[in-house]
């Protein structure tokens, strides 16, 4: 009977009457953006998914989660033990990097006490894994780069099973990527190939402003394949997703072996082979190999000035780094001028008290008809160069949805440019979200600076119990 139910105020206070408003698992619970890195920059690599299995030796240091516990004032790469000294002691040599690895038998968690929780750190390395990730830890990694973190994603060629345990990095950050509670649509834009390229010595693109290919820590020319894969971009998904280096012959979508991409506030990169972060030295018995030091690639600049970007050190290629005056750009940000300065489907903007808004009389209702309908609400604006640039909103989702898997309505958060081409989908929310009350969204908009974009949200209902997504208390702000 509910679903035939027409007006969202009256399918509301009737739900509300039955006790059928329930609240489904979230997809997207995000939380207040951590604040800016300070420096030291907090680094954490992971070795809880089998990094250490077989011939394998994918840590900075034996002494976890500290590897200063070895040695505090590390020189050489051999100071610390692992395949990847080279990677941490390089970084702890500059000064402005705190490192930790998260130990074997741990689980990645975001938002707890635990010291190694990712709510600590400003960048999570993921060195070739080898187990699957649990849904919570998907659901926290997810949410640590959405919220404004780093994710550093190093795969190996297929088959590289090192614990024998039926999966390899291919599929465990393929996982991670499609099957998660936060968002499964191709989230950073990029699948990993089921591939086994054995020798090669990919190129870099050419590139005078990328921070990863021309960081502090030197250009980056190329890199090496000792047996690898590759990724397969899809911009469509996210127009964010840019290859940086490339197998002879591939470019575009196809044949990227290192990848960068963003996801809400946060940034990933992606490197299709493990050999290159390998120094050679580790604990006893490893077969290693000297990719580090390769001269076929500049393999230690791109670890390096990655591992910088990741962490917000770096300039992202868009605001940031010149004069701005502080603004806070939307007309209208709270609704309370009605449908003023906004572009919006009939009724969005509104003073009914069916929902009501987080502030003042106004807030703008998508969907919420228990009925097949799309709503969309948008504003254009300029964001001046040299600016970082963050967009913030409230947002409260109610639903009579009763599942805790299934997103049947959901809401985007997009920014276009002025020909109305998406260039990125800043998240993905849906009835799973259902909570009481507002939660604050955030996210970096830096890289848009000096452009004209235009802020969307797109609700579509599709099945026959409603869902409402509020909105209320906009900002844009630039500094």
């Amino acid at each position: 009977m509910l679903g035939f139910r027409r007006s969202r105020h009256r399918l509301t206070t009737a739900l509300a009457a039955f006790g059928l408003l329930l609240t489904g698992a979230a997809v997207q619970t995000a939380t207040a953006t951590p604040a800016a890195a300070a420096t030291p920059h907090r680094i954490l690599f992971d070795n809880s998914k089998a990094e250490t299995a077989g011939n394998a030796d994918w840590i900075i240091g034996t002494s976890q989660p500290d590897p200063l516990g070895q040695d505090s004032t590390p020189s050489a790469e051999t100071d610390w033990t692992g395949a990847i000294s080279a990677w941490g002691v390089a970084l702890q040599k500059t000064g402005n990097y705190s490192l930790k690895t998260l130990p074997s038998g741990s689980t990645i968690t975001y938002g707890t006490t635990a010291a190694t929780d990712l709510q600590n750190f400003d960048t999570f390395v993921l060195p070739e894994p080898n187990v699957l990730l649990s849904t919570a830890e998907k659901t926290a990694v997810m949410k640590f780069v959405q919220n404004g973190g780093g994710l550093f994603l190093v795969s190996d060629h297929t088959g590289a099973d090192r614990n024998n345990d039926g999966e390899d990095a291919v599929e465990v950050i393929n996982d991670l990527m499609s099957n998660n509670s936060v968002d499964s649509t191709n989230p950073f834009g990029f699948t990993v190939d089921t591939l086994n390229v054995g020798t090669e010595n990919p190129r870099a693109i050419s590139s005078t402003t990328d921070p990863v290919l021309n960081g502090s820590f030197g250009k980056v020319t190329g890199s090496i394949i000792r047996s690898g894969t590759t990724a397969t971009l899809s911009p469509t998904a996210n127009s964010a997703v840019k290859g940086l280096l490339y197998r002879s012959g591939y470019s575009g979508n196809t044949g990227a072996f290192f990848a960068t991409s963003t996801f809400g506030s946060g940034r990933v990169a992606f490197w299709g082979d493990s050999s290159p972060i390998d120094d050679g030295t580790g604990q006893s018995g490893n077969t290693l190999y000297d990719g580090w030091n390769d001269t076929a690639g500049t393999n230690a600049a791109l670890a390096l000035n990655a591992t910088e970007w990741l962490a917000g050190t770096s300039d992202s290629g868009g605001g940031g780094g010149g004069t701005c005056t502080a603004a806070q750009l939307l007309a209208n940000p709270g609704f309370e001028s009605g449908s003023s300065s906004w572009t919006a489907t009939s009724g969005v903007i509104t003073t009914d008290t069916g929902q009501a808004a987080r502030t003042g009389s106004y807030k703008a209702w998508l969907n919420g008809y228990g009925a097949a309908h799309t709503d969309t609400l948008s504003q254009s604006v300029t964001i001046p160069s040299g600016c970082a640039a963050t967009l913030s909103f409230y947002l409260h989702v109610d639903t009579a949805e009763t599942t805790t898997s299934t997103a049947y309505d959901t809401l985007k958060a997009q920014v276009l440019n002025s020909s109305g081409t998406v260039l990125a989908t800043l998240a993905t929310y849906s009835n799973l979200n259902a909570a009481t009350g507002y939660t604050q969204r955030t996210f970096d908009l830096a890289s848009y600076a000096g452009q004209t974009v235009t802020v969307k949200f797109t609700g579509i209902e599709g099945s026959t119990l409603q869902t409402s997504f509020v909105i209320d208390d906009t900002a844009l702000n630039v500094s």
